[in-house]
């Protein structure tokens, strides 16, 4: 790591430390824990830190609630319909729940809205970071006696995280609802043409017997950690940025790419934790 990099990570590692240190995601932990450790630096500013927190939670989850709201509806009406009717012919009806948990609940709907959240509060918070490195703001605050990481990346990482966890239940729900209502529409237009059993009993107990306790478990890890992972690599790359407004642009696109990418190896580490589950469910369907 440079010097300057440990002074922004925070003085917990001494350069020259563990391998690991001085790659992105060891740099991303640094970040993490010193960002951690910076909530009990100066426990005076409290009701200042809780008031960035909420602002950050507002702007990072509740402005992007309409998009995710229309995405959320569209995507859960296809796929209800689809998997419902699939299933149906099949002969297959008494697994539509698991397949609706594990596609909606499980795995697409975590991914989603970490990809929108990414994609629109991610790169918005590391183009002010950098904008604040180009305009030597970040060294004003240090100057001032105000640690960065405390101002910047703590209350970003605590909203940010706990921004994902609530729009990630109000996606399962939208998708949920707003796609059997969708759903119910398109059966009732169609008429005998898709004749499958489509009733809100069906779908919200199939859906809830297929539910287990791994599944709350993760229905908190998980939004958390992506929550995580879109705040920090954000931040980190809006410190990483160049006295030079040219390098500005290319750091908002490596934010999004660089967070598309973690949460796709996370959600596939968490994947490899359901893998028992998964060949369960096979050996009921085969």
């Amino acid at each position: 790591m440079k010097k300057s990099e440990l002074t922004l990570i925070g003085k917990i590692f001494e350069k020259g430390g563990n391998a690991f240190l001085q790659t992105t995601p060891g740099k991303l932990f640094a970040l993490f824990v010193n960002s951690l450790v910076s909530l009990f630096d100066d426990n005076r500013n409290l009701r200042t830190d809780l008031r960035n927190v909420m602002m950050q939670t507002f702007f990072t989850g509740v402005e992007v609630f309409p998009v995710l709201f229309i995405v959320a509806t569209l995507f859960g009406s296809v796929v209800i319909v689809e998997v419902i009717s699939i299933m149906s012919k099949m002969g297959f009806g008494s697994v539509v729940g698991s397949v609706l948990s594990a596609v909606i609940i499980r795995e697409l709907g975590p991914i989603f809205t970490a990809f929108l959240i990414a994609g629109r509060s991610g790169s918005a918070l590391t183009t002010m970071i950098g904008g604040m490195q180009i305009n030597s703001e970040i060294d004003a605050l240090s100057s001032m006696g105000v640690n960065p990481v405390r101002f910047l990346v703590m209350p970003a990482l605590f909203g940010g995280s706990i921004a994902v966890f609530m729009m990630n239940i109000w996606f399962s729900v939208c998708a949920i609802g707003g796609g059997f209502l969708v759903g119910k529409g398109a059966v009732l237009f169609a008429g005998q043409v898709m004749n499958v059993q489509f009733t809100w009993d069906f779908l919200f107990s199939s859906i809830l017997q297929a539910l287990s306790v791994t599944d709350f478990i993760m229905l908190v890890i998980k939004p958390l950690v992506f929550g995580s992972i879109i705040v920090l690599n954000a931040c980190y790359q809006g410190f990483c940025v160049k006295r030079d407004i040219r390098n500005l642009p290319k750091a908002t696109s490596r934010s999004v790419i660089y967070s598309f990418l973690y949460i796709v190896i996370a959600d596939a580490f968490f994947a490899a934790l359901y893998l028992v589950e998964y060949l369960g469910e096979l050996n009921k369907i085969i």
